[in-house]
C-alpha cells in the first residue's frame, strides 16, 4: 500500500540536516524536474516584488522569499516533521515510536510542489510554493509535473494507492490507470441521512486514519483490505462513486 499525502502551507523552521541531496529523495526519475523548480525559486527569490507577487505573500510573510533563495544550503528536516497544520498536527508523527516511522517511510509520500512526492522521512528543507503559483522560467507545474510523477508511480508499482491529497496536487500526478488506487473523500452524513464532503474536519480525519495505520502498520494489498481493517479499528469507510471511498470524520476520531 501506498499512501499520498497532501502538503500542508505552513512548516516548521530550521532542521538539523545536512543540506539537501536530490540523491536521497523517492522517486529519484524526478531529479530533472526538482532541480529546475528549485534553480527558478532561487531566481525568483532574488526579487522580492515579483516574489511576493507570484507567491501571494503578505507584508509580514515575506521573509519566505530568502526561505527560498537558501533552498540548497539550508538545514533539512524529515518531511512529515517538516509540515505543520491540521492533517499534520493530527497525525502527530513526532510521537509516534521508531517501528511506526519507518512504516511511514515505507508507506507514505507526501507531494510537495517544488520536489513532487518525497518520503515521509525524506530530509526536505523549508520552502513556500503552492500547487496552483505560476513561477517564471517554468512552464504551469501541472504540466511540469503531471506526467513524470504519473510515470514515477507506475515504476514504483504498489499493490494499491491511498490517494489523501487534496484535488490540486491530484492535478501535479494523476495516479497512473495501470495502479489500483481509491480516492479517499472525507464526509459526514446529515440529519436527513444525506452524506456531504466536509471541508474544516477534512485534514484532521486524514491526520488521525494514518496515524492509526502507523501505528497499527497493516498488511494492506487491495481497497477490500482497507475497509476491513478500517472496520476493525473503528472508522468508517464506505464506498463512493467511481473509485472513491469515503470516511467518514464522525469514526475513529
Amino acid at each position: 500500500m501506498l499512501i499520498l499525502l497532501p502538503p500542508s502551507e505552513t512548516k516548521r523552521a530550521g532542521g538539523t540536516g545536512a543540506p539537501l541531496r536530490w540523491e536521497s529523495l523517492a522517486l529519484p526519475a524526478l531529479t530533472a524536474q526538482r532541480v529546475s523548480v528549485v534553480t527558478a525559486l532561487e531566481a525568483l527569490s532574488a526579487d522580492e516584488e515579483a516574489a511576493a507577487r507570484v507567491l501571494k505573500l503578505s507584508a509580514g510573510q515575506r521573509g519566505e522569499i530568502a526561505v527560498n533563495g537558501r533552498i540548497r544550503e539550508a538545514g533539512t528536516m524529515a518531511a512529515v516533521d517538516r509540515y505543520t497544520g491540521v492533517l499534520f498536527d493530527a497525525l502527530d508523527a513526532a510521537s509516534l515510536e521508531s517501528a511506526a516511522r519507518r512504516w511511514l517511510a515505507r508507506n507514505v509520500l507526501i507531494h510537495s510542489a517544488p520536489f513532487g512526492p518525497v518520503g515521509a522521512l525524506d530530509r526536505i528543507p523549508a520552502y513556500r510554493l503552492g500547487a496552483g503559483a505560476a513561477v517564471p522560467g517554468l512552464p504551469p507545474l501541472r504540466r511540469l509535473w503531471a506526467d513524470s510523477v504519473t510515470s514515477a508511480l507506475a515504476e514504483r508499482n504498489p499493490d494499491i494507492v491511498v490517494d489523501l491529497r487534496s484535488e490540486a496536487y491530484v492535478a501535479l500526478g494523476p495516479v497512473p490507470a495501470s495502479v489500483p488506487s481509491v480516492y479517499v473523500r472525507v464526509v459526514d452524513a446529515g440529519a436527513d441521512g444525506a452524506v456531504r464532503a466536509l471541508n474544516h474536519f477534512n485534514k484532521h480525519a486524514k491526520g488521525v486514519l494514518v496515524r492509526a495505520l502507523a501505528t497499527s502498520r497493516p498488511r494492506i494489498g487491495s481497497a477490500a483490505g482497507l475497509r476491513r481493517w478500517a472496520d476493525a479499528a473503528g472508522f468508517r469507510l464506505e464506498a463512493g462513486p467511481g473509485a472513491e471511498l469515503n470516511l467518514f470524520a464522525s469514526a475513529g476520531a
